[in-house]
């Protein structure tokens, strides 16, 4: 089955210059019917009234006056760097030539165009948006990566060298500098107010076609990727192609809510799947930007996870809302603080954690060293705990494992002690090693190579313990479980 990747968009594509497409404008953004009915010659005939149960036709919107308005606030942004090997994210976001249209394939640009593997320089295009009249941009950190130059092109045609005030990896958010005044500036939104379902249009550059617009409904919010858990991305349907990178997201007000960055694709083309960093948050990295140069994030140093129904009711929690954190690593803020495996942070200063991907961005939104409080559910009680931030530089536990005896516990494993090598190199005061696994276990994920270190919240020394820590438990028990570098619980049903 081929596996589903995602793919920076934007980076060293090949494509500059080619077939540069203008915008049509109009004169404002309107809802209207289309094809309204042209009403016919007075005649009596009986009312008919319309079904209750029939919903109201909602009106398509014009997009034109909110392209006319704001559209000029777009750039396009060429880069260009050495001839050396592009990274391998860069690498992995160029399209191949299959993934080009025939007739873009066929043309002498792209067939001459040097791959990465190639000598010479290297070209690569992304967009952005004005936010300060004075030549400040917003776009997206994987544009500008490695580039020697950066050329910012206005729809006015106009052209000017920009100076990269700095970027930020986290995020993906960059900001440049344009000598020039005066300049057209994007209205920024709020994205809290954003609504799923809602329409939004995207301007960018896809593929090298400038002042491209393309329009979509906002398809999720707060989603978490696996690269990127500290922000929380607004997923659309907007079609978003490389070139689109660091273009702005606007909804039917004009207003900027979120940077066009990532997409889901098989094949490096757009596929239904596109997110965008909310606004809120690249304009605080933009901030830092301009004051400090850099961004510095906030750390807890713990590794959490959702909390299932079936967690819900072995921790005593009336709810399914709340970050479980499954390990606290060494030295890290949590473990000075005090947080444990199996504590449960339902707020953080205040805020409700309503799924363990709200955390990851509140955390990293404050400086290190900053004060913050965490609001954790622990043997079934609310408890108030004080944290001082740690850096997001932070090393992770990692934990390794190896071979050894057997012991068998009644959930269908076959399990054996730790040897004071795996305790020593992987950091565990105890635990047990998983050997063989099947039944109850197996169905619930677990597997040969786990280490079972907590059963119900009460860590596991031996093979004996873990058998009777089991035999008392109800219809389900929850293991906390150590695979590779990561600590998780796995709500076990023994039926």
């Amino acid at each position: 089955m081929e596996s589903r990747t995602l793919r920076r968009s934007a980076v060293a594509l090949a494509i500059a210059g080619a077939f540069a497409i203008g915008v049509t404008t109009a004169d404002k953004v309107s809802m209207h019917a289309a094809n309204a009915a042209v009403s016919p010659p007075t005649v009596s005939t009986p009312a008919i009234s319309a079904p209750s149960n029939v919903a109201p036709v909602a009106a398509l919107p014009d997009f034109s006056g909110l392209v006319e308005k704001y559209g000029p606030a777009v750039v396009n942004i060429s880069v260009t760097s050495d001839g050396r090997k592009l990274t391998a994210d860069e690498d992995s976001s160029t399209p191949d030539m299959d993934q080009l249209p025939p007739f873009l394939r066929d043309s002498p640009f792209f067939r001459n165009f040097p791959t990465p593997q190639q000598r010479g320089p290297m070209r690569g295009m992304g967009s952005g948006f004005i936010v300060s009249s004075d030549g400040v941009i917003l776009t997206n950190a994987h544009v500008v990566a490695n580039a020697d130059e950066v050329t910012v092109k206005l729809t006015d045609r106009r052209e000017f060298k920009a100076k990269v005030l700095g970027s930020d990896k986290t995020t993906d958010i960059a900001a440049l500098k344009i000598d020039a005044k005066n300049l057209p500036v994007v209205k920024i939104g709020d994205p809290a107010q954003t609504r799923v379902g809602e329409w939004v249009v995207a301007i960018g550059q896809p593929y090298g076609f400038e002042n491209t617009v393309t329009a979509g409904i906002v398809s999720a919010k707060a989603r978490a990727l696996p690269q990127d858990s500290y922000v929380p991305f607004i997923q659309t349907d907007a079609a978003v192609n490389p070139g689109n990178s660091g273009g702005p997201l606007f909804n039917l007000k004009g207003e900027v809510i979120g940077v066009n960055s990532q997409i889901f694709s098989h094949s490096g083309g757009f596929q239904g799947l596109a997110f965008a960093v909310p606004i809120d948050i690249a304009m605080q990295v933009e901030d830092q930007l301009q004051k400090h140069g850099k961004v510095e994030h906030g750390r807890l140093g713990v590794t959490i996870q959702e909390v299932n129904q079936a967690l819900a009711q072995n921790f005593g929690l009336k709810s399914t809302a709340g970050a479980l954190v499954g390990s606290v690593q060494k030295e890290s803020a949590a473990a000075k603080a005090g947080i444990e495996p199996g504590d449960v942070i339902v707020k953080f200063n205040g805020k409700d954690i309503n799924a363990s991907a709200d955390l990851p961005p509140l955390v990293s939104s404050l400086k290190p060293n900053t004060q913050a409080t965490l609001e954790i559910w622990r043997d079934g009680k609310s408890k108030q705990v004080a944290v001082t931030i740690g850096a997001l530089e932070d090393k992770a536990v990692v934990a390794e494992n190896s071979k050894a005896e057997l012991g068998k516990a009644r959930l269908g494993i076959a399990v054996r002690p730790l040897s004071p090598e795996e305790m020593r190199e992987g950091s565990l005061p105890s635990g047990v090693m998983v050997q063989d696994v099947a039944g109850a276990a197996a169905r619930a994920g677990i597997r040969a190579g786990d280490v079972i270190v907590a059963v119900n919240n009460t860590p596991v020394k031996s093979p004996a313990q873990l058998k009777e820590l089991v035999a008392k438990s109800g219809k389900t028990v929850a293991l906390l479980i150590q695979r590779d570098d990561a600590r998780i619980f796995v709500p076990v049903n023994l039926g």
